[in-house]
């Protein structure tokens, strides 16, 4: 069935066509058409009612939503996370594990395999692993109890129940470059996160593969004068990928301008590392077995205070990088889809042009969600 979406401003990469019409054939864009261009007959024709029509979004650092957590192990988990990302404009998103024994991820990526079969929201790709192979003096919100040494064979048996997409861990552990080495010869992104790695360590395993560092400056040594750090290097090398939470906690409004004024824009890709609490007023959670308490919509460990992920959505993180930067929509756009599909390998997600999935986000003038659709079909409205 083919579709004609009319009245749309259409911003994609490089890309911003007011009055634009969006034509769709089954599950692929076949054309985009600027204004005042003929359009062709469609099967149906949908009025987006001058809304702003990007590429859909994709997460790649979702725990969890609506009181569910990805590793709770249910099938109904991970469906009412799907559900929950599309009312954010998140058409693809990986549920991330935590710093768990190996049987408690097992039941997780079953789970998602499960979902997989009949996925009637947002898509699952696959499983981003963060942990358990992480510094424990870089614990942030994980579980201690469970930090374990480099294992490219429990990586293995996990991704035979479910595709991993992306392993966290952290680049100064023994045995750190064959591991990496191995992640990407099986088709995983290796990533860096929960480190107290030098800049040095990164340099020796990024011949590996290792070019993404996770939720950028949080649980990663810091930058200084005398050792730059993690943080140095995701300002430093360009070809360094760096995911951001901008939720204007885990990273300040000047950071956030800074990453964007000294980074190439195609090595930015915004995620939420949301929790079980995102969607939910604030109070009591948990997150890896550990409690979490939620105030002023921040989560923190009860324990501690440590930061314990994001409660709030990937379109919000792109409205504040548009107010703290004032960079045009059309370059910020790569951040929520094009860079997180190339880093997943995904080539047709991120762009609203012919070929690709129509798999779109729908906006207002506030960034606020009107309409999410998946493979060419709406599967949610505000």
């Amino acid at each position: 069935m083919t579709t004609l979406i009319e009245n749309a401003r259409v911003i994609s990469p490089g890309e911003d066509r007011p009055g634009a019409a969006v034509w769709i054939d089954g599950a692929h864009i076949r054309e985009v058409f600027s204004a005042g261009e003929s359009r062709p007959r469609a099967d149906r024709t949908v009025d987006a009612g001058g809304a702003l029509v990007l590429p859909g979004f994709i997460d790649m650092h979702v725990h969890g939503a609506m009181g569910h957590d990805t590793c709770d192990g249910t099938v109904e988990a991970v469906r009412a996370i799907a559900e929950a990302k599309l009312r954010e404009g998140v058409t693809s998103f990986l549920p991330t594990t935590l710093t768990l024994p190996e049987a408690q991820l097992a039941a997780a990526l079953r789970a998602v395999a499960d979902y997989r079969q009949a996925s009637a929201h947002a898509k699952v790709p696959g499983i981003h692993l963060e942990g358990p192979f992480i510094n424990p003096k870089q614990m942030g919100a994980q579980n201690p109890a469970h930090v374990r040494p480099l294992d490219f064979a429990e990586v293995q048996r996990l991704q035979a129940i479910a595709p991993v997409r992306v392993v966290t861990f952290a680049v100064e552990l023994d045995g750190a470059a064959d591991f990496a080495r191995r992640l990407r010869e099986a088709g995983i992104v290796p990533s860096c996160g929960h480190s107290a790695a030098r800049y040095a360590d990164l340099q020796a395993v990024k011949a590996a593969g290792v070019r993404n560092l996770t939720h950028y400056c949080n649980q990663m040594s810091p930058l200084h004068h005398r050792e730059i750090g993690l943080v140095g290097a995701g300002l430093l090398d360009d070809d360094v990928t760096v995911e951001m939470i901008c939720d204007k906690v885990h990273l300040c409004a000047e950071m956030i301008a800074l990453a964007f004024k000294v980074k190439p824009i195609d090595r930015i890709a915004l995620v939420t590392d949301a929790v079980q609490a995102a969607g939910l007023p604030d109070g009591e959670y948990r997150l890896g077995g550990l409690p979490v308490r939620v105030r002023d919509g921040v989560a923190r460990l009860a324990a501690n205070d440590a930061l314990a992920g994001n409660t709030q959505g990937l379109h919000r993180a792109l409205r504040h990088v548009r107010e703290i930067t004032g960079r045009p929509l059309a370059e910020l756009v790569r951040t929520t889809a094009l860079n997180q599909a190339d880093v997943l390998g995904l080539p047709e997600l991120g762009r609203v042009a012919p070929g690709y999935r129509a798999d779109l986000a729908w906006l207002d003038a506030a960034l606020e969600p009107v309409a999410t659709w998946v493979d060419g079909e709406e599967r949610w409205r505000r």
